[in-house]
């Protein structure tokens, strides 16, 4: 694996970046995952074709969680996908599938992002808001530069380089006239020394305006608090998978069920018998 490795591991590594679009830190993810793979997976050439054994490496990450086998099974099989797109005649052994039970996200309610913004700079204001109504991606929010931001859009590029316009709140729009009119910005909406501002850094900022208010929040968790508010208001699937820049709808199908769930948790609250039921 070694050999195959050190041979197209920069090849890889690049078409994620460039044609995939993916986030430094998802890269980092492959990478490590590619390098502590090539200690156990074996590989045999025969016949001009290469037989990739992932038994060994799966019987040493086996104690692992299930999510996080079934991802670092799902980078090798990207990697062995780009070799046979690039003519390398690859097959796998040992590569069924891990089942990993969909777990539902956990938006942050609208009152406690509003008691952060309390106490939030305007620079941190505008962070939040960014992501919370506009349902961006960090990695999104980081790269988004200013020739993208109208009156009343955001154009956003997005995973594999797909671009979608996403509508501007007023509230949101004056937040960013204030932030410019207070920070000078070249290209970026969020700069330090020219540079955009890198995703650990928002991430850092991100927990810290939340951490006054005694929550821990992740930038991913204010997206999925823009997702369920539009359902949960009757916003059509199809429009808030458009805004998320989802590749399908059954990507967004589990806020459907968060959506249910809270359905279901105000009508128990709300029926006479459900409430009779519970004051005997």
């Amino acid at each position: 694996m070694k050999k195959l490795l050190n041979k197209h591991k920069k090849d890889f590594l690049n078409y994620l970046e460039k044609l995939r679009g993916y986030s430094d830190l998802t890269i980092k993810s492959y990478d490590e995952t590619l390098q502590e793979s090539a200690l156990y997976v074996h590989v045999l050439e025969e016949d001009s074709k290469f037989l990739i054994d992932l038994m060994p490496y799966r019987v040493k990450i086996a104690d692992l969680n299930a999510k996080t086998v079934s991802r670092k099974l799902s980078t090798l099989r990207s990697f062995v996908s780009f070799l046979n797109d690039n003519g390398l005649e690859c097959v796998l052994k040992a590569d069924d599938s891990i089942k990993v039970a969909k777990t539902l996200p956990k938006p942050i309610p609208h009152k406690h992002i509003m008691q952060a913004l309390e106490k939030a700079d305007i620079e941190e204001e505008l962070i939040v808001l960014m992501l919370y109504t506009l349902g961006l991606r960090i990695s999104e929010l980081s790269s988004l530069k200013l020739e993208d931001i109208s009156d009343e859009w955001v154009r956003v590029l997005g995973k594999g380089n797909k671009q979608r316009d996403i509508p501007l709140l007023e509230k949101t729009k004056k937040s960013i006239d204030e932030y410019l009119g207070e920070k000078h910005r070249n290209k970026f909406l969020f700069e330090k020394d020219g540079e955009r501002l890198s995703e650990n850094s928002l991430r850092y900022i991100i927990t810290k305006v939340f951490k006054r208010v005694a929550l821990k929040v992740t930038p991913h968790q204010l997206r999925h608090s823009f997702a369920t508010a539009l359902l949960n208001n009757s916003a059509r699937i199809a429009d808030v998978s458009e805004l998320l820049g989802h590749s399908s709808m059954s990507t967004t199908q589990i806020y459907t069920k968060l959506g249910s769930a809270l359905k279901q948790e105000n009508y128990n609250k709300a029926h006479p018998l459900c409430v009779n039921e519970s004051l005997r």
